[in-house]
């Protein structure tokens, strides 16, 4: 009975020492566990932010090359109108110098008609060679006003070298006729508010 005893004694303590030994490992084997996971968090933690700075490099990169095509776009824009708008520009300069050109070789023949016009009334001409000169000259006239044609009013306005060439200077029959114009030996014209012919005048002095 002593010996069964002292052998269960034994094995008593035995278990108790594996036991303890069990509990030990399990607890390192959690510690490790543990550590193991904080490494893998970490790791992906600096991972994320790894990862966000580069998507925020890119978007920065994409912002700066969004700018830059930006820029680019607006200055072929404003090159492309100013080039349209000077191309256009050219373009009616040259059909306004080739519409001036031709109205102003006409301004000679205006001024036959008038000189015919005045002549055929002071030598009491048929009234119907009267009739039918002016209504050629009325309807060629109209047709040069249409396209901007204006003869200048002289007579009376005060001398202006911008719209006035001087044939000669008389003295001034009043003192209010100082400094203008007396009269008009060529009619003067306007085309679209530029002069085409200056008036050729008598200026009083």
């Amino acid at each position: 009975m002593s010996e069964d005893k002292t052998n269960t004694d034994m094995d008593n303590s035995v278990n108790e020492e594996n036991g303890h030994d069990m509990a030990g490992n399990g607890k390192k084997t959690r510690n490790q566990v543990k550590k193991k996971g904080g490494a893998k968090s970490k790791k992906a933690r600096t991972s994320a932010k790894t990862t966000e700075k580069k998507l925020l490099d890119k978007v920065d990169e994409l912002e700066v090359n969004l700018a830059e095509l930006n820029d680019k776009y607006l200055r072929l824009f404003s090159e492309f109108d100013n080039y349209r708008k000077r191309t256009n520009k050219e373009r009616l300069d040259l059909l306004n110098t080739a519409s001036e050109e031709v109205i102003s070789d006409l301004l000679p023949v205006i001024d036959d008609f008038e000189r015919g016009i005045k002549a055929l009334n002071e030598n009491d001409a048929l009234e119907s060679s009267v009739e039918g000169m002016t209504l050629i000259y009325n309807k060629l006239l109209g047709i040069l006003t249409k396209k901007g044609l204006k003869p200048m009013k002289s007579i009376g306005e005060t001398f202006d070298t911008d719209f006035h060439e001087a044939i000669t200077n008389i003295p001034a029959p009043s003192e209010d006729l100082k400094g203008k114009v007396i009269d008009e030996i060529e009619k003067g014209y306007l085309l679209n508010g530029k002069v085409t012919r200056f008036a050729k005048v008598v200026v009083g002095q």
